[in-house]
């Protein structure tokens, strides 16, 4: 089991990639989820890559981002071709991406085909540069729901199509992450952890008040404080030995969460380094 950080939590806030691994470190993550736009910022910098990350003992799983599936074929291709070379600069093995951008219930059969055929159409250039691009359940896309996820995976059947499943917004849906997870795991290769107070604020988590600075971010819990129950589906998780998981957290006072939510994974679920962390785990700035 990896667990990785996400570096979108850092969004609103002005903070150096090297201060974000000396936290990950000394706080017991095995990685960091690099945001997309985080990612393209770095370019630039040429000395940051994998192999600087190495020294602080962690890596990039994954390079999360939005690839416009509805938008331009050229425009699609060439902005999956530089996502794919920001990934192999980190050694990320994985893309995120969402499965359009309506829900699953408004979208037409021809809108649905078009999407599928996209998607088969990025898998097959990530694919090319030995990567795996990941359909994340999330709202408002073809993974909105188990039904439409079971279907999606079915309809784009290409070995390089997988799932970044987020817990809360299968959740959300109505349905059972346990349920759903036993019936697709062999085609998950990530997860989203992260959890809320209850339904009610379920909005907080739109991409409009997440990206949002001055987004309200009522009912945002620590991961096993909140209305989603972790226990039943962070064994399942557990059992896949290689799996790897990030803490998604939007919230404020984000160093403290992070790290008490990474010792809570650590110490109730055996995890093998939980030796790794301090009896108090304090943040200090790494040199830039």
């Amino acid at each position: 089991m990896n667990i990785s950080l996400c570096t979108i939590t850092f969004r609103h806030q002005l903070i150096s990639l090297a201060e974000i691994a000396n936290f990950a470190r000394e706080s017991g993550f095995d990685g960091i989820e690099l945001w997309g736009a985080h990612a393209r910022n770095l370019a630039p910098q040429m000395d940051k890559g994998a192999d600087w990350l190495a020294h602080y003992d962690l890596t990039i799983p994954m390079i999360s981002d939005y690839l416009p599936l509805e938008g331009d074929d050229e425009v699609l291709r060439r902005k999956t071709v530089e996502l794919c070379r920001l990934a192999r600069r980190w050694k990320a093995q994985k893309i995120r991406t969402f499965a359009g951008g309506n829900a699953s219930a408004e979208t037409t059969s021809e809108e649905r085909l078009h999407l599928v055929t996209r998607l088969r159409e990025v898998a097959a250039i990530v694919e090319s540069y030995g990567i795996e691009l990941l359909a994340e359940t999330h709202p408002n896309t073809l993974a909105d729901t188990a039904a439409s996820t079971i279907r999606l995976i079915e309809e784009v059947n290409h070995p390089a199509l997988a799932i970044n499943f987020d817990v809360l917004h299968v959740w959300e849906a109505g349905d059972d992450p346990v349920t759903l997870h036993r019936a697709i795991h062999e085609h998950i290769r990530h997860y989203h952890l992260k959890n809320i107070s209850d339904r009610r604020h379920l909005h907080v988590f739109s991409p409009g008040n997440v990206y949002s600075a001055a987004g309200d971010r009522t009912g945002l819990t620590p991961l096993f404080e909140g209305a989603v129950d972790y226990v039943d589906i962070m064994a399942d998780i557990r059992a896949m030995a290689t799996a790897d998981v990030s803490l998604e957290w939007f919230g404020n006072d984000a160093f403290h969460i992070l790290s008490r939510d990474c010792e809570a994974l650590h110490r109730q679920f055996g995890f093998e380094n939980a030796h790794r962390f301090p009896k108090e785990i304090r943040f200090s700035h790494a040199a830039p």
